[in-house]
């Protein structure tokens, strides 16, 4: 699949790093409002959990995910917030829960998301995969399988195409 803000085709099915946060990880925790003057992704991504983890910026590598508890992405309905995510070269994320702004938000952007109720028993640094199909997060450090709420086939359509505009161009037959 492709995210057509970032410019980058995102892979799921590959091992990334797991970057793992707690519960209600509001959106000016992700992006700082301080840094919303632009829109493009990657400069979005240098400043993606600024305050919270200064470290997660500068190292943070394509294909790799983030893992919330509770409530991930509440507070504001801006969209900077998965853009600046997937700037920095996120895969995906995978939290116990959602705010819903931020869950619809992301798949609209092509930013696969993932409820899993076990994303607790990942620690920071594992190496993770999705498999956004069968609803599953495949911990390759501790060896262990986690199940989670597959997307609908509709908004999993979505992800696929890099979100909502990229689907409805080609809906539209405006590719």
């Amino acid at each position: 699949m492709t995210d057509a803000d970032a410019g980058r085709d995102i892979d799921t099915t590959e091992p990334g790093r797991a970057w793992t946060f707690g519960d209600d990880i509001d959106t000016d925790q992700i992006i700082p409002s301080r840094f919303l003057v632009s829109s493009d992704p990657a400069e979005l991504g240098e400043h993606a959990f600024n305050d919270l983890r200064p470290e997660f910026a500068p190292n943070v590598a394509d294909g790799d995910f983030v893992v919330g508890g509770h409530n991930f992405g509440s507070g504001s309905s801006r969209e900077h917030a998965p853009i600046s995510l997937l700037g920095a070269g996120i895969d995906g994320i995978v939290a116990q829960s959602f705010a819903r702004i931020f869950f619809r938000n992301g798949i609209n952007l092509g930013l696969p998301v993932l409820i899993c109720p076990d994303a607790d028993r990942i620690d920071d640094g594992d190496e993770i995969s999705l498999r956004l199909d069968e609803g599953a997060v495949v911990n390759h450090t501790a060896d262990e399988r986690y199940d989670a709420d597959p997307l609908p086939e509709f908004l999993q359509n979505l992800v696929d195409r890099g979100g909502l505009e990229p689907y409805t161009r080609a809906k539209l037959g405006t590719e």
